[in-house]
């Protein structure tokens, strides 16, 4: 299978909070044509909006921009399986993390899975950072410096919250952070879809640059939590 044939997937990360939800919904809301696969770990957080669901009787359910959905638990690379037993379903993955989930151990799954290299190609990933809060946890948090560090995309949410000269104050420090990611300053994370949905395909080489380790492989990965699946979008939970 040709990089061409295979399904692109972009992981959806931000801290708690910072409103990777919301542009959740909002992707999942829009009449963009697009049929994409959302993978949602909602553990402990809101999840997709209910009044975007419309028949949530059965395992596979309809969302009302077309978008077909189905419940599963389990580890990621399990989840892919089973979904790619859909293809027809959907022509884009989206995998949403937890708000304090480190992306690189996502992201490691589509390069050490000989299986799931040969189906699917990481587009991209897509961090939400919180501009209104982040400097709170940048330096205690970990994963807030690794969403960052990884992302081939970032948001800077709430942007409205937040006067410009501190803005441009976190974005240049988020540049030194990450120096080539793309940084777009968002209200309620609205944002053409096709700015964090057609990405490219994730830097490998950059990251390797940085961890070269990276694609050593670290079994068991539990994927731990709550799933969605969207046909203009498919669900996991």
């Amino acid at each position: 299978m040709t990089s061409v044939d295979k399904v692109p997937v972009t992981i959806l990360t931000g801290f708690l909070g910072a409103g990777k939800t919301t542009l959740l919904n909002h992707i999942l809301s829009k009449r963009h044509g697009m049929r994409i696969a959302v993978i949602e770990n909602e553990f402990g957080e809101i999840g997709i909006d209910d009044a975007l669901v419309i028949n949530a009787d059965e395992e596979v359910f309809e969302m009302n921009n077309g978008c077909i959905c189905c419940t599963v638990r389990g580890d990621l690379i399990r989840i892919l399986g089973n979904l790619m037993r859909r293809r027809d379903k959907f022509d884009h993955i989206l995998v949403e993390t937890t708000g304090m989930a480190d992306p690189g151990p996502v992201a490691q799954t589509f390069f050490v899975d000989d299986e799931i290299r040969e189906m699917l190609r990481l587009d991209g990933i897509v961090t939400v950072v919180d501009a209104h809060h982040v400097l709170l946890h940048i330096e205690q948090s970990n994963e807030v410096r690794e969403q960052i560090a990884f992302a081939d995309v970032i948001l800077l949410n709430k942007a409205d919250l937040v006067e410009p000269d501190q803005l441009d104050e976190l974005e240049a420090r988020i540049r030194k952070m990450n120096a080539l990611a793309r940084i777009h300053r968002t209200i309620n994370a609205d944002i053409d879809i096709p700015t964090v949905m057609d990405l490219g395909g994730f830097d490998l080489d950059r990251v390797l640059e940085q961890r070269p380790d990276f694609l050593q492989k670290e079994y068991p990965f539990e994927w731990a939590g709550a799933w969605h699946l969207p046909a203009g979008a498919v669900e996991l939970r």
